[in-house]
């Protein structure tokens, strides 16, 4: 009975949208209702046959499993807030995209109470890690979706602000058009011939006058997406901290943004953001130093690829980062600057090898191709990295599991798999979403704007790419539809199956005499249903 119950708290966590209530988790409210005058009119009714006692309220038990309220029970609920937490915690994907994909229940105040108290609770210190990241993870996803409705919010309403002064401006125009005599009229005609001019000039002048990324100011949503990293930076620190250790274990998280939100609040008198600002170039020049030994480590070897394979060394013991990219591409630049070709060349791709080394770090194969790609301005070379990595490909190595073994021992041909593609489309689709999650905001340069534009752009690229190979994929409802239309197979699809069984040296289930009762539980060996517990 409590199962029954259960599968209707579970029933609002399946759903696809929810709908206004209490909070994310209450239950559909059961509907039955009993009362004095239908129970007499039950007792009072004749039953003819099974299907008519089958057909009445006998067996309804639903009044049992509802609360007075109408709500599920606490236990109902803990089981829901179970299965919920498993479908977060096992999920395949990044947990940011299944938090936004579930952003009404991970909001929940309820759930997340219940998440807080079962962290609490936790014993295993590993499980505690792991739920306690997963809460942070789901408080930073819900103020960015609401900083980011914050800042739409505040555009909307510049923009009719702005209308309505444009509004205003018009009527006063219109306003000083009926007091105007015959010769202003005619010299307002003649600056409206010359306004097309003067309006190109303007624009030209905007253009060249456009304001770089240093140069924008900070909007107040902007201020308030670093709060938490500045709480992390800035003082009070703990015993033995300084800004010298804090900005060394957070240098990977100091943006360009950031440090202009570093520099407004240094010029406002904070000296917290002085001392870490001051840290900051330390740690920056100590970076330079090393990526300038290093360069000179990679140079001397003088052959080409002898240098590139100092290079392949330094990946390996760590020492690529971004101070030596940046360095390689300096020197690059220079040398391109003076009109030594040959040395720019050389830079180049020795930058080039650097950021392919420095891509096999990478924790997934997905994160490694979309770098490539956004390295990559030529859409046709990134078609090509596309159809590569979602092209199905045999492998080379059989897999060494023990039935491969067995098989081997045995004199057998191995256990063959099919053909899979280096990186799955929807692999490939969600760590888009995840990196627009993460960095969606931050600028590549002032020509190309933010890195969504570029990551959005990527991904529809790669829709292309994925269609063209598997064809177009299916919505649920199409592939619902599709199993209703198509919920009877064909004679002909079983004997093919029949044969390539037959092919493997297996034997099709239908088709094995032995089978006995396994085919389908709860049938004989005649294909008819047992009834019963004869």
């Amino acid at each position: 009975m409590n199962l029954a119950s259960f599968s209707a708290a579970l029933a609002v966590l399946t759903c696809g949208s929810m709908t206004s209530s209490t909070h994310a988790f209450v239950a559909p409210t059961l509907s039955y209702q009993q009362t004095t005058k239908s129970q007499q009119l039950l007792q009072k009714q004749v039953l003819f046959g099974i299907m008519d006692e089958v057909n009445s309220d006998a067996f309804d038990l639903s009044s049992l499993l509802q609360n007075d309220d109408g709500e599920p029970s606490n236990t109902e609920m803990e089981q829901a807030y179970e299965m919920f937490l498993g479908q977060l915690v096992f999920s395949t994907n990044d947990p940011r995209i299944d938090i936004m994909d579930n952003y009404d229940l991970c909001v929940d105040p309820k759930w997340l109470s219940w998440l807080e108290k079962k962290i609490g609770n936790t014993r295993d210190v590993e499980e505690k890690m792991a739920l306690k990241d997963l809460s942070d993870m789901i408080i930073d996803v819900k103020k960015r979706v609401e900083l980011s409705q914050a800042a739409e919010e505040r555009k909307a309403q510049e923009a009719e602000e702005a209308e309505k002064n444009r509004i205003a401006a018009a009527e006063a125009d219109m306003e000083k058009g009926r007091a105007m005599s015959g010769t202003d009229v005619l010299r307002k005609a003649a600056a409206v011939d010359n306004a097309g001019v003067d309006n190109m000039v303007k624009e030209q002048e905007g253009e060249q006058k456009k304001k770089t990324f240093y140069e924008t100011e900070l909007t107040p949503e902007i201020r308030m997406s670093y709060e938490d990293m500045c709480s992390k930076v800035l003082p009070p620190y703990k015993p033995g901290d300084s800004a010298a250790s804090v900005v060394y274990n957070f240098y990977d998280q100091f943006d360009a943004q950031f440090i202009k939100v570093l520099n407004e609040r240094a010029e406002n008198g904070d000296t917290g953001s002085q001392e870490v600002l001051a840290a900051l170039a330390i740690e920056q020049q100590k970076r330079v130093n090393a990526a300038t030994e290093a360069l000179k480590e990679v140079l001397s070897k003088g052959d080409p690829m002898r240098m590139e394979g100092a290079i392949v060394k330094l990946s390996k013991e760590g020492r690529i980062d971004e101070a030596f990219l940046l360095l390689l591409e300096a020197n690059a630049d220079q040398a391109m600057a003076a009109g030594a070709t040959g040395p720019a060349e050389l830079m180049t791709k020795l930058r080039k090898r650097a950021m392919a080394e420095k891509d096999k770090q990478s924790a997934t194969k997905e994160i490694k191709l979309l770098r490539q790609l956004l390295r990559e301005d030529d859409s046709s070379t990134r078609e090509q990295l596309l159809t590569d990595a979602f092209t199905p490909k045999e492998a080379l190595i059989v897999p060494g599991t023990a039935a491969n073994a067995e098989r081997a021992i045995e004199g057998d041909a191995p256990e063959e798999e099919k053909p899979k593609p280096d990186v799955p489309p929807p692999d490939f689709i969600n760590c888009c979403k995840a990196v627009l999650l993460n960095f969606g905001n931050l600028n590549i340069n002032d020509e190309q704007g933010d890195l969504s534009a570029k990551i959005k752009q990527i991904a529809s690229e790669a829709e292309v790419v994925a269609t063209r190979i598997y064809g177009k994929g299916m919505s649920t409802r199409e592939q619902q539809d599709r199993a209703w239309k198509e919920q009877t197979t064909s004679i002909f699809d079983l004997e093919t199956l029949e044969i390539e069984a037959e092919r493997r040296g297996e034997t099709a289930p239908w088709a094995n005499p032995d089978a006995g009762d396994e085919l389908f539980p709860g049938f004989g060996p005649d294909g008819k249903m047992s009834i019963g517990g004869s």
